[in-house]
C-alpha cells in the first residue's frame, strides 16, 4: 500500500526553486521534449514541472533504491513521467533503458555540492553521451565564482558540508566549466536562482552525434 502524498518526502527547498526552475527550462526547451533529470530527490520538481508541461517526457533517476517509489508515487498523476531508475552516476556505462532515445536534456539539481568530485566528470560524460546533437545539460546549485564575493549563507553551507563528509563541498564554476569542456558541452547561460544558486545551462556541439551510445 502506497503511503498518502502528504506523508512523502518533502523539500522545502524544492517547493520554493520548483516555479523558477520551470520557466527557466520552458524559455529553453521546445514543447515537446524528453528529459532526463539526475537525482530526482523527492520527485517535487519532476511532478511540477512534468504537470505543467504534457508535451515532456520526463524520466527520473536516483541513486538510492529505496527513493524510486516514493518519486512514482508523487508523479502517479503524470502520465508522461516515467518509471524511475536507479542510477549511479559514476557507473561507467548507464542503464540500458537510458541509451534507446537520446534526451533533449539532462538536469542536475544540487547534485555536485553533496557528492565526491569525481561525480562531477562523470556527470558531464555521462550527459554527452545521453544528449542529441544541440542538447541541453541543466545544473542547479551553489557555485563558487572567481572574482565574485560568495555569499556569508554559502560559505557557511560550504563549511557545514565540508564538515559532514570531506568529499562535499561548494565548487568552483571554473572547475566545472573545465569538466564540461572535456566532455565536448560548452557553458551558454549562468542564470541567478533563489538563495544565492545559480543555473549552469551547458550546450553539445553536432560533433557530439558520432559519440552517443
Amino acid at each position: 500500500m502506497h503511503p498518502p502524498k502528504a506523508e512523502l518526502p518533502f523539500s522545502p527547498a524544492a517547493d520554493r526553486n520548483k516555479a523558477p526552475w520551470l520557466a527557466l527550462l520552458s524559455a529553453r526547451l521546445p514543447s515537446q521534449a524528453r528529459v532526463l533529470e539526475i537525482a530526482s530527490g523527492t520527485g517535487q520538481h519532476a511532478a511540477h514541472c512534468a504537470g505543467a508541461q504534457p508535451g515532456w517526457s520526463w524520466q527520473p533517476t536516483e541513486l538510492g533504491a529505496d527513493r524510486l517509489q516514493a518519486i512514482a508515487q508523487r508523479c502517479a498523476d503524470a502520465v508522461n513521467v516515467a518509471t524511475p531508475l536507479q542510477l549511479d552516476v559514476l557507473a561507467p556505462v548507464w542503464p540500458e533503458a537510458l541509451t534507446a532515445h537520446p534526451f533533449d536534456a539532462v538536469l542536475a539539481m544540487n547534485l555536485l555540492h553533496i557528492a565526491p568530485w569525481p561525480v562531477c566528470r562523470a556527470l558531464m560524460q555521462g550527459a554527452a553521451r545521453h544528449l542529441v546533437p544541440g542538447g541541453l545539460l541543466v545544473i542547479y546549485g551553489p557555485f563558487i565564482v572567481d572574482w565574485q564575493p560568495t555569499a556569508q549563507t554559502n560559505v557557511d553551507f560550504d563549511a557545514d558540508l565540508r564538515a559532514r563528509n570531506p568529499e562535499w563541498g561548494l565548487r568552483r564554476l571554473a572547475d566545472v566549466e573545465q569538466q564540461a569542456q572535456g566532455a565536448g558541452l560548452l557553458l551558454q547561460d549562468r542564470v541567478q536562482m533563489p538563495a544565492n544558486n545559480l543555473s549552469l545551462v551547458f550546450r553539445t556541439s553536432a560533433a557530439q552525434e558520432g559519440t552517443r551510445l
